[in-house]
């Protein structure tokens, strides 16, 4: 299995325990491939540098993840571009990096991905609907 998971799974990966968290531990055993590209990378590089205050980590830290994230993760290089969330044309990344990847599932806590329900054929799901579906 394959899977693409947003910036919001990463970071509560990083912060708490709890399904997100084992979601990506279930990646770095090999359960499933997770898949990113540069673009998606970048916002959970970012987005965690951005908040020091709530998320706790120091430039060092941060690039701790990041590279944890690059040593278990595939990366794949999207050469088509998507507009398919309107409300949010940032989020395109991951739909991109998810057809690039041939990808099962893109794992998601935010809405305007979720209420796409599928994007050619991929499942875009919770973590905790992610979570059930992995074989553990």
């Amino acid at each position: 299995m394959r899977a693409v998971l947003d910036t919001n799974v990463l970071i509560s990966s990083v912060i708490s325990t709890g399904v997100p968290h084992d979601i990506v531990v279930a990646g770095f055993n090999g359960e499933y491939q997770i898949i990113v590209s540069v673009p998606t990378l970048q916002e959970f590089r970012d987005t965690l540098l951005k908040y020091p205050d709530r998320f706790h980590l120091d430039q060092d830290e941060v690039q701790q993840e990041v590279e944890t994230i690059r040593y278990f993760a595939e990366f794949v290089d999207p050469d088509v571009d998507i507009s398919a969330v309107a409300d949010d044309p940032d989020d395109d990344k991951f739909l991109e990096a998810a057809v690039a990847g041939d990808v099962d599932h893109l794992v998601s806590g935010d809405t305007h991905l979720l209420d796409l329900d599928t994007f050619r054929g991929i499942d875009i799901i919770t973590p905790r609907m992610f979570y059930e579906r992995l074989d553990l």
